[in-house]
């Protein structure tokens, strides 16, 4: 399956009222089986987290209710595309900012 570089990817970023590193950790299996989930992270230990996934496929309320026991709280967005988001995980993109400071 090939993903079109152009498509629109949406990232949240949480803070979790109800949460723990297992809690965290189970939650973050959950998401990570499904398609319509590009990216997850959820620090149990800190309490906030992202998920970037397709708002096309997998409406935000869906999203919401999957981590309701969490009790999430949404602290940003942003909008990116499937190209800037494997550009930005590039392990090379992190020494190059990194050695231009």
């Amino acid at each position: 399956m090939r993903a079109d570089p152009s498509k629109t990817l949406t990232r949240l970023e949480f803070r979790f009222g109800e949460v723990d590193w297992e809690k965290a950790t189970v939650k973050q299996y959950e998401l990570e089986k499904d398609e319509r989930v590009w990216r997850v992270f959820i620090n149990g230990y800190a309490k906030n987290g992202f998920v970037v996934f397709e708002e096309d496929a997998l409406p935000r309320e869906e999203l919401l209710r999957a981590l309701g026991e969490l009790k999430p709280e949404i602290k940003g967005e942003k909008k990116l595309s499937v190209e800037e988001l494997i550009e930005s995980s590039y392990s090379w993109n992190n020494i190059l900012g990194q050695t231009g400071s």
